[in-house]
């Protein structure tokens, strides 16, 4: 990682942390420090490669192996950054003061014979970094542990059992001297006037946690890629936790001081976070009863706050952390606290028809259906979380109320309605039963003030002549039978005021096919369009049902969710690289275009662009730049089912990074593309130089060899010319350098003219438009034999693929090769 972006975060005039520093010694440093900056944590650092590898670990680390520490990776640190002591002045980057917890040497857990620093780096890059510490706190064996399908910057630091374990509660705070606490809090003191500025801006980032939606769903299913959970019939909250405690409802109304039982619980969190979940009011059966919750005053009912999910932790957002990690680490953190009404809603994975006969059993409202490794989307309503419910019932606007007949007092039913596809008002039907004498009081008092002579909508409502009409602003929730062919409720009941929810999120929810849902195997599907966000960069994604393979039912929320899978092991080979953008934004059935040119007045501010001139085109051209996954997500939204990088980049346009082989058959036989692809690989190998081949995707195979922009563009292309008339020569009944397909009728393509300035080929880990979604995927020569295929390849196995095997071309950037040195050992 270098020591870029530190140096990037700091003005080393205002602050005295160091800049550098080198080890004397042969054996390897670590320091635990103590930071009390705006949250208190603790980095964790290992020296590296002459630098410091830093964690932050909000609880600190711990002996006790039970206890499962998140870890966020951060920039390196310079070596030297192990004796810092002090404070960060006020208005730099990690202000506040640092102390030593602890200090020492560590190894790995190598055996002797073998390189230390070797095996380092190889836990580092897979995830899985063991070591042994000799502190004089920390002893013993430990473990970093990335969590798997997070971001890279998610860890999980892991104590060992072995003889310097603890087997009690361990917290690093109560080794800390009183006097290092102080000085911590004395510095967050005087920084008071400017701290309140600073929380209001954790305030106003904390709105934007809203409530993930779930769908109404038919036909329970079973799935390993979901888990199942209690559905409650309550108020959803988010609990944010942070100076103060604060319960906010679905719609921002703050009811801290509504529910203080559950506050009062709550606020016994030590750290700052923001947890999802459901306030409930049980009856003496355990029951949740949205009745009660109603009036749980008058009914003394007991109230308890289910908490399903976690979207902060110690300031860092975990929204883009699998469920079930996010759940795992909600566990962890309520555990120690053994609250009495504040509960862990627990779930169970794959067996969704065992969760929903336990839900009748107990007579629960519901379960719910979550997929496990999914993300959360703040706010939006998507097909990642299912609800099942034993009846049917739906929120609705009340536009007006009936006069009472008989001994009924206040009013005889609600006029009910909800918006409809234009967010016009629409009728719906009358609600005459459900009310206690307790509710026809407290809705009259309600509705009273709204009334207004008008009719909120157009429709014949069922005794209008009664009807007195109030502004529809008050939304309730009722259960039903069916719904009617005219589109009103039949049997309506009332079941409660929704205080907690906008009349904005009314509309009529109808069951989608659960079974269809579930075999997505991704988050990016459902009629609704999302916004999702990748390192801070947000994009918006749309028409995600959209079929690109019409044959094989394939989406464009699959094509995302793919290049969402494999975007670390694709964007090496896209770095820096200008891009033309071969879009098929109506699947690979319609003509597609090519856009070179980008408008950067409608682009995510956010999208890096580079202008390259044209010689063809005689004008400069805005190339897009893709260097992040939220740009190559960005480019599948617009329908770019394939992408295509130059070989050079943009700081040397006229030097390419690879030179490239494209072996291009007319009709012929895959297995003689093979058997050219390993002739090639023959005279490679003679000229000592290191190749690399994948597939095309297509009908080709692709074979590149890394030059590292040190030979321009015809001189390239010149090799390849020499490189593909040697193979010719070998092979010279199948294969042609004629670039015209008339002229080459029957043989193999040896594509040189690939290596000029301006020509793309698709990137290796590229879906292409093509049946099967098949995929340009690089593979070890060893694989190319009578039973090498195309489609082997495509965006639905090859993520498994990635993730089972060693990547052949993990080593394709460690060495440039000398093209000229080869020309010289060549026999002339």
């Amino acid at each position: 990682m270098g020591l870029e972006k530190y140096n990037e975060k700091r003005d080393f005039t205002a602050t005295k942390e160091p800049k550098g520093g080198k080890s004397a010694n042969k054996k390897l440093r670590f320091v635990v420090q103590r930071h009390h900056a705006s949250h208190l944590h603790y980095d964790f650092r290992l020296e590296l490669d002459g630098v410091l590898k830093s964690w932050a670990v909000p609880k600190g680390p711990s002996l006790n192996p039970k206890d499962k520490r998140l870890a966020m990776m951060v920039e390196d640190h310079p070596y030297d950054y192990k004796d810092f002591e002090g404070e960060i002045p006020k208005g730099n980057y990690g202000a506040g003061t640092v102390s030593i917890f602890d200090e020492g040497f560590y190894h790995s857990l190598a055996d002797e014979r073998k390189d230390d620093v070797k095996t380092l780096h190889a836990g580092l890059h897979s995830g899985n970094l063991k070591f042994s510490l000799n502190g004089k706190i920390l002893k013993g064996e430990f473990a970093l542990v990335r969590l798997k399908n997070a971001e890279d910057n998610s860890w999980l630091l892991i104590k060992h059992d072995d003889k310097y374990a603890e087997h009690k509660k361990f917290s690093a705070e109560d080794l800390v001297s009183e006097k290092i606490k102080k000085a911590g809090l004395a510095f967050k003191k005087a920084e008071k006037a400017p701290k309140v500025q600073a929380k209001q801006e954790v305030k106003a980032a904390k709105k934007a946690y809203e409530p993930m939606l779930a769908t109404l769903a038919s036909d329970i299913f079973d799935d390993e890629d979901w888990l199942f959970e209690r559905k409650l019939d309550g108020y959803r909250i988010l609990a944010e936790n942070g100076e103060k405690l604060n319960l906010v409802t679905r719609n921002g109304k703050n009811y801290t001081d509504k529910y203080p039982s559950i506050a009062k619980e709550l606020k016994k969190l030590k750290e700052d976070c923001v947890i999802d979940g459901e306030l409930v009011a049980v009856d003496k059966k355990g029951k949740d009863v949205f009745q009660l919750l109603q009036h749980y005053e008058e009914s003394k009912a007991e109230l308890k706050y289910y908490a399903f999910d976690l979207l902060a932790l110690d300031g860092h957002d975990l929204t883009e952390l699998p469920l079930i990690q996010r759940k795992n680490l909600l566990e962890k953190l309520l555990e120690p606290y053994q609250f009495k009404n504040v509960l862990f809603n627990q779930h169970i994975i794959g067996k969704g028809k065992k969760a929903f006969k336990e839900a009748e059993r107990e007579h629960w409202e519901g379960i719910i259906g979550k997929r496990a490794n999914d993300t959360y989307y703040p706010g939006k309503r998507t097909q990642s979380w299912l609800k099942f419910k034993f009846n049917n019932s739906q929120e609705a606007i009340i536009c007006g109320f009936t006069a009472p007949g008989g001994s009924r007092k206040r009013f005889g039913a609600l006029v009910l309605g909800m918006l409809d596809d234009k967010e016009h008002i629409k009728y719906i039907g009358n609600c005459g039963t459900g009310f206690t004498d307790t509710d026809l009081e407290e809705l009259y008092q309600k509705m009273e003030p709204l009334i207004m002579k008008s009719k909120p909508f157009k429709a014949k409502v069922a005794q209008e002549r009664n009807a007195t009409w109030i502004k529809p602003e008050l939304v309730c929730e009722v259960t039903y039978t069916e719904w009617t062919n005219d589109g009103h409720l039949r049997h309506p009941v009332f079941k409660g005021l929704r205080t907690d929810k906008d009349k904005k999120s009314v509309k009529a929810e109808l069951p989608k096919n659960a079974k269809k849902v579930a075999k997505q195997k991704h988050d990016f599907g459902g009629e609704n369009d999302v916004e999702k966000t990748f390192g801070g960069k947000k994009v918006s994604l749309s028409n995600l049902d959209k079929l690109y393979w019409p044959k094989e039912k394939i989406t464009k929320g699959d094509l995302i969710h793919y290049y969402d899978t494999v975007a670390n092991e694709m964007l090496p080979y896209l770095k820096n690289k200008p891009l033309s953008l071969n879009r098929h934004p109506n699947g690979i059935t319609k003509p597609g275009f090519f856009q070179k040119d980008v408008d950067t007045e409608h682009i995510p501010k956010w999208a890096k662009t580079t202008k390259v001139f044209s010689e063809s085109n005689a004008k400069t051209i805005d190339y897009l730049v893709c260097n992040d996954k939220a740009t190559l997500i960005y480019m599948a939204n617009l329908g770019c089912i394939e992408i295509n990088p130059w070989l050079s980049n943009y700081q040397k346009p006229e030097k390419p990074d690879f030179m490239v082989i494209d072996l291009d058959p007319d009709k012929n036989e895959f297995s003689e593309v093979v058997q050219l692809a390993l002739v090639l690989k023959e005279v490679f190998d003679e000229m000592q130089i290191r190749s690399y081949v994948k597939t095309s995707g297509s009908s080709g195979i692709h074979i590149y060899v890394y030059v590292g922009a040190a030979y321009d563009y015809d001189f390239v292309k010149e090799f390849a010319r020499f490189i593909a008339q040697k193979a010719h020569e070998r092979s010279p009944d199948n294969t042609s350098l004629e670039r015209s397909p008339s002229k080459r009728k029957g043989k193999i393509y040896i594509d040189f003219l690939q290596n000029r300035r301006g020509q793309t080929i698709a990137a290796p880990y590229s879906a292409r438009p093509k049946p099967g979604a098949t995929v340009s995927f690089p593979v070890d020569w060893e694989a190319l034999d009578e039973n090498f295929s195309m489609k082997d390849y495509d965006i639905f196995n090859v993520p498994e693929k990635i993730a089972n095997r060693n990547d052949p071309w993990a080593s394709i950037f460690d060495e440039k090769q000398d093209l000229k040195k080869a020309l010289k050992g060549v026999k002339r």
